[in-house]
C-alpha cells in the first residue's frame, strides 16, 4: 500500500495545474452554456486518456433515464458488469434560467429615475481575462423573481432571521418595501426567502468592506488587481434558490429531470426580484436611508422617502447540462467510492470550481499512472463533473435522485471537492466517520507553503497581510465573528465540523467535503462569482506557483485511495456515536437558551445514545479481530510453485487453478507474488515419497480463508449502514426532502450544518415543546434500531 500511495502522489504537477486552470478558466462556463458543453468533452477525454478508454465509434453521451444512461451506472456494480473502465456523459434537462435585461434605480417625485446604477462591473484591464469578459454574463442571481418592484428602501444587515426579528419588533413594516442587506454569514437565498416571508417587494445584496478584515482601501491597500483589497465595482453572483428546502430542479423535486418529465410548479425559488449589486453602487443606496444603525449597534428601521425601483426579467426554460462520468471497477464491485467537483461557473471561476476542478484531474492523473503499473482498486471508484451545481447542487441532485436505490446500497463515501484555493486557511467538514481518517491523511501530506509543516497544519494559517493589521482599523463585529469561528473549530473533538449544503455532497450520505484553502481577515479579497475570480488573481494573491491546488490534490486522491483499498472500511462509527453526546449537550443549551422555563426530557434520548455507544465498541472489537484473522489466513495462503516442465504431475490441472486463486486473492489485498525466479520446482515423486509429513507445509483449509472473508463483509456492511440508519421517511418537518435527522442545513443558514436538525429547530424556530418530545421519540427510534443492527452476530 504504501508503495501504491506515494507513486500517486508523484504524479500531481504544479505546472501541469497552472496550464489546467489557465485551460478551464480562459472564457465563462455557464451551466448549459456551448462552452459548458466543450467543457464536459473535454473531462470525458481525459478520462479516457488517463484510464485507457478506447474513444467508441458514437460519443458516449447519453440522455438520463434512456436504457445507456442507466446501464452505465447500474451495471458498474453488476455481476455481468464489464472489468474494464468506463466513462460517459449524462445529459438531465432542469429549468434554469440566464439573465433579460435588469435595472436599477431611484425614483424622483414624478415617478421619473433620478440615479440610474450602472449594473456592469468595471473590467480592469490589468486583469486580461477579466476585462474581456467584463459583461459577457450580466450579474444575475440565478432563479430569483422575474419581475419589477417599487418601494422604499430599508437596511436589514445580513438578512439573518434574527435581523428581521429585530426590525418587526421596532414596529418595522416590511410591506412592500425594497431590502437591502449584505453578502455574509448565511446563503444568500436565505436572505431573499426571509425578505419575502415578511412581505418585502423586492432585495438587494451587495459585497460589504467591513467584511474583507483588515484588507481594505480604507486601510491603505489598493483595489484589485492593483492591489489585495476588493474592487469597489465588482459584484458576487450566485443562486437564490432556497436550499433549505430542497436544492435541485426546482420543478422535479424527489425525482430526476428527464426529457419528457411530468414537472410540478417550484416551490424552492423566490416570487420578489432581486439583484446582486457592487459596494459602489450600495453606497449611493444606502444614502437614501442615512443612518441604518445606531450607535448601540442596533438597526433603526430607518426607511428612505425616495422610492428605488428594481427590474429583473429573466429567461426560464427547460436547459440540457452535462455531468460528465467515470469508474474503475474494483475487485469488490458492489461497494463504490465516488469523487466529484463541479464544472460550471458564473463566469471564468478559477477559483470556484476551477481550482477544485484542477485537483480532481490530477487525482485522476494520479489513478491512471497507478492503472498503468497494474494496480486495480479493491473497491470500484467513480468520478463525477458535475453540472449546475452554480444554480442549485443541480446536476449531483439530479443524478442522486435518479440512483437512489442504488446509491444507497453501494456508495461507500462520496468525497467532494469544489473551490481547492481563494485563500490562505486550509479546512474541511464531514461525516463523523469519516474524520479520523481525513485528519490522519492530511498529517501525511506535506504543508504547501512551510516545510516541515503538515496540510493538518494549514488549518491555523492566516493571510500574508498578517503583520501590517496592528495600525488598521477593523470592524469589531467581523473581527468577534471570525474569532469565535476559530474558536469552534479548534473546540471539535476531531477538528471536522459536520457538513450542511452548498456543495455537491448533500445528496449524499457518508461524505466529505473539502473546503480547502479560504480567505481570512488577513488575505487578499477573494472577489466570489465575480469576473475578478481570475486565473490572474489566483497566481497574484491566492495560490502562486499552484502549491495549494497540489496538496488538495494529493490530500483528496490519498484519501479516496484509502477508503477505496483498505480491507476493512475507515470509518469510525464509535467517533460519530460519541460525538452524538456533544450533539445533545448542544441541544440542551439552546433549550435553556430560547426556552427556559420547559421541563424537556432528553434522558430517553441519552440512554439510547449510550445503547450506540456500546454497539460500535463491539463492532470496533469484531472489525478489528475480523481484519487479523483474515490477513493472518490470507498470509499462511501459499503462493505455489512452478511446476517443473520436465517432470509431469498429475494434478497439475487443479494446482495451476489452486495456484492462479490463491495468488489472484492475495494480489487482490496487497500480498506481492513471490518471483519466478525465487520459485522452486514442484518435487519428483521419490522426494515425495522421503518427505516426512512434518516437512510438509501447512496452511488454511481454504473453507476457514473464506470464513474469515465473510466477517470481513459483514462487518463492512455493518459500517455502510451506520450513517443509514439516521434516515426517517418521513424526512425534517417543513422540508420533507432532507431525511437525515442527525445533520441538515440548517433552516435559516443554508450552508451552515444544523445537528438534530428536527429538535433543534422544534426548540429554536417552533418553540413547541410536544413537538420536541416527538423528534426526541424519533431519534430514539432510530438510534435503537441502529443499534441492534451494528451490534456483531453472536
Amino acid at each position: 500500500m504504501e508503495e501504491r500511495e506515494q507513486l500517486f502522489l508523484s504524479v500531481p504537477s504544479n505546472a501541469r495545474a497552472e496550464k489546467t486552470s489557465e485551460f478551464f478558466s480562459k472564457q465563462p462556463h455557464l451551466a448549459g452554456s456551448p462552452q459548458d458543453f466543450e467543457d464536459s468533452k473535454s473531462m470525458l477525454e481525459l478520462f479516457q486518456t488517463e484510464f485507457g478508454i478506447p474513444p467508441p465509434s458514437d460519443e458516449p453521451i447519453y440522455s438520463a433515464g434512456s436504457e445507456k444512461s442507466r446501464h452505465s451506472t447500474l451495471r458498474l456494480t453488476s455481476p455481468l458488469g464489464g472489468s474494464k473502465p468506463s466513462a460517459w456523459i449524462d445529459v438531465y434537462y432542469p429549468v434554469l434560467d440566464t439573465p433579460l435585461d435588469r435595472t436599477l434605480d431611484i425614483l424622483g417625485q414624478d415617478g421619473q429615475p433620478i440615479w440610474t446604477a450602472d449594473l456592469t462591473e468595471d473590467g480592469d484591464p490589468l486583469d486580461e481575462d477579466a476585462a474581456k469578459y467584463r459583461d459577457y454574463i450580466p450579474a444575475w442571481h440565478g432563479l430569483s423573481g422575474h419581475g419589477t418592484a417599487e418601494g422604499q428602501l430599508i437596511y436589514a444587515e445580513y438578512g439573518r432571521k434574527a435581523d428581521f426579528d429585530e426590525l418587526l419588533a421596532a414596529g418595522v413594516d416590511f410591506t412592500g418595501k425594497i431590502v437591502i442587506v449584505r453578502y455574509g454569514i448565511i446563503y444568500r437565498g436565505v436572505k431573499v426567502e426571509g425578505a419575502q416571508l415578511v412581505g418585502a417587494a423586492g432585495v438587494l445584496i451587495y459585497s460589504d468592506p467591513r467584511d474583507d478584515g483588515f484588507v481594505t482601501v480604507e486601510n491603505g491597500y489598493a483595489s484589485y488587481p492593483s492591489g489585495p483589497a476588493r474592487n469597489p465595482a465588482a459584484v458576487q453572483r450566485g443562486s437564490v434558490m432556497f436550499l433549505s428546502s430542497y436544492p435541485g430542479d426546482p420543478t422535479t423535486p424527489g425525482y430526476p429531470a428527464y426529457e419528457d418529465v411530468e414537472r410540478t410548479d417550484a416551490t424552492n425559488i423566490p416570487r420578489i426580484p432581486s439583484l446582486p449589486i457592487s459596494w459602489h453602487n450600495a453606497q449611493r443606496l444606502l444614502e437614501e436611508i442615512g443612518d441604518s444603525v445606531s450607535e448601540q449597534n442596533k438597526l433603526t428601521g430607518k426607511i428612505s422617502t425616495s422610492t428605488i425601483r428594481i427590474v429583473n426579467h429573466v429567461d426560464r426554460k427547460v436547459t440540457p447540462i452535462w455531468n460528465t462520468m467515470a469508474a474503475i471497477p474494483g475487485h469488490i464491485r458492489d461497494e463504490v467510492v465516488l469523487v466529484g467537483c463541479h464544472r460550471d461557473a458564473w463566469v471564468l471561476g478559477a477559483a470556484d470550481p476551477i481550482s477544485g476542478t484542477v485537483a480532481l484531474t490530477e487525482i485522476i492523473r494520479g489513478y491512471g499512472e497507478l492503472l498503468r503499473s497494474g494496480w486495480k482498486p479493491l473497491r470500484t471508484l467513480v468520478f463525477a463533473s458535475w453540472d449546475a451545481e452554480e444554480q442549485g447542487l443541480v446536476g449531483s441532485t439530479e443524478y442522486g435522485e435518479d440512483f437512489s436505490d442504488w446509491i444507497s446500497k453501494h456508495v461507500v463515501a462520496y468525497l467532494n471537492v469544489d473551490v481547492s484555493s481563494s485563500g490562505s486557511q486550509w479546512g474541511v467538514s464531514g461525516s463523523p466517520a469519516l474524520a479520523p481518517l481525513i485528519k490522519q491523511t492530511a498529517l501525511d501530506v506535506p504543508h504547501p507553503i512551510i516545510p516541515g509543516k503538515t496540510l493538518w497544519d494549514a488549518r491555523e494559517d492566516e493571510g500574508p497581510f498578517r503583520n501590517d493589521s496592528a495600525a488598521f482599523t477593523v470592524d469589531v463585529d467581523v473581527l468577534l465573528q471570525y474569532e469565535s469561528e476559530q474558536k469552534v473549530k479548534k473546540d471539535l473533538v476531531t477538528g471536522v465540523h459536520p457538513l450542511g449544503s452548498g456543495s455537491d455532497y448533500t445528496v449524499f450520505l457518508q461524505r466529505l467535503g473539502v473546503r480547502c484553502f479560504g480567505g481570512t481577515p488577513y488575505d487578499a479579497v477573494y472577489h466570489y462569482h465575480s469576473i475578478y475570480d481570475s486565473v490572474t488573481y489566483q497566481k497574484l494573491y491566492a495560490d502562486p506557483g499552484f502549491n495549494r491546488h497540489i496538496a488538495v490534490a494529493k490530500h483528496l486522491g490519498l484519501l479516496s485511495l484509502r477508503i477505496t483499498d483498505y480491507t476493512i472500511i475507515p470509518l469510525n462509527t464509535t467517533q460519530y456515536a460519541l460525538e452524538l453526546d456533544l450533539y445533545l449537550d448542544a441541544v440542551e443549551i439552546l433549550a435553556s437558551e430560547f426556552v427556559p422555563n420547559w421541563s424537556l426530557d432528553v434522558s430517553t434520548l441519552r440512554s439510547s445514545i449510550t445503547k450506540l455507544q456500546f454497539a460500535s465498541a463491539a463492532l470496533d472489537g469484531e472489525k478489528d479481530d475480523a481484519e487479523k484473522t483474515f490477513k493472518e489466513l490470507l498470509g499462511q495462503l501459499p503462493h505455489f510453485p512452478r511446476r517443473d516442465p520436465v517432470v509431469p504431475h498429475k494434478c497439475g490441472h487443479r494446482s495451476a487453478i489452486y495456484t492462479k486463486l490463491t495468488n489472484w486473492v492475495k494480489g487482490v489485498f496487497g500480498v506481492p507474488p513471490v518471483p519466478a525466479e525465487m520459485q522452486v520446482r514442484w518435487p519428483t515423486h521419490d522426494e515425495v515419497e522421503a518427505t516426512s509429513a512434518a516437512d510438509l507445509p501447512k496452511f488454511p483449509p481454504i473453507w476457514e480463508f473464506f470464513k474469515a472473508q465473510r466477517r470481513v463483509v459483514k462487518a463492512n456492511k455493518k459500517l455502510i449502514s451506520f450513517e443509514r440508519g439516521f434516515i426517517s421517511e418521513e424526512g425534517i418537518k417543513g422540508r420533507e426532502w432532507y431525511k437525515h435527522l442527525g445533520v441538515a442545513p440548517g433552516k435559516w443558514l443554508g450552508y451552515g450544518a444544523t445537528t438534530f436538525p428536527g429538535l433543534t429547530e422544534a426548540i429554536t424556530l417552533e418553540k413547541n415543546l410536544t413537538l420536541a418530545q416527538y423528534e426526541i421519540g424519533r431519534l430514539v427510534s432510530l438510534i435503537d434500531q441502529l443499534a441492534d443492527k451494528i451490534i456483531p452476530d453472536a
